[in-house]
């Protein structure tokens, strides 16, 4: 069964209706994305135990849900307040909102007043061995750098590049304007290429 047959009217009809073989489909299909956006704030042990609060709270609510967003979206919702309730109990918030972050833009010094590249990037050689080495060297250091992000602009990224949700969608999910979402995914991927970058030019992260 497609994603998308898991958003018509008729199926969601039959999950607030209490069909317990809809509800499974639907765990099967999304379990994947929502623990993978609860990893962004969480241990992987953590994130699962959210995910799984994250079930158990949706299933109660299903009967009250009236399709005003998608149901992957009120699904990550979901979880992602689960898994601020947990940062909660152990002494952390995740502020969503960017502008308390500092605004240095990493990228600031590769283009000139025009908006143009000072130096454009090198191309890559991507066949041989050695490249093959440094493409799963590059993985490792992408994951890296990821994972070392501020938790707001991981999730702004998991949720846009890795997920490809609806810039209305990841509003919706970090209860934030589509400005700041802009910011947070600006900062992320800015963050990502300096690190290619530095990565292309010396070979570490």
């Amino acid at each position: 069964m497609a994603n998308a047959d898991l958003e018509t009217p008729e199926f969601i009809e039959r999950l607030r209706a209490g069909d317990r073989a809809a509800f499974a489909l639907v765990v099967k299909h999304y379990h994947p994305r929502l623990l993978g956006a609860a990893r962004t704030l969480l241990q992987p042990a953590d994130a699962e135990e959210a995910v799984q609060d994250g079930w158990i709270a949706a299933h109660r609510a299903l009967p009250k849900f009236e399709g005003r967003s998608a149901l992957l979206t009120w699904l990550t919702r979901i979880v992602i307040n689960q898994a601020r309730m947990q940062l909660r109990k152990g002494g952390r918030e995740v502020q969503f909102d960017p502008t308390e972050e500092g605004a240095t833009d990493a990228l600031a010094h590769r283009f000139n007043a025009n908006g143009h590249w000072q130096e454009p990037p090198r191309a890559w050689a991507l066949s041989g061995p050695d490249a093959l080495l440094t493409r799963d060297e590059l993985q490792h250091c992408l994951e890296s750098h990821i994972t070392a992000m501020p938790d707001n602009q991981c999730l702004a990224l998991q949720l846009r590049d890795i997920q490809g949700l609806d810039f209305d969608d990841i509003c919706n999910i970090m209860d934030v304007s589509a400005s700041n979402v802009r910011v947070l995914l600006h900062r992320a991927r800015a963050r990502l290429f300096e690190m290619v970058d530095r990565f292309q030019e010396t070979g570490e992260c």
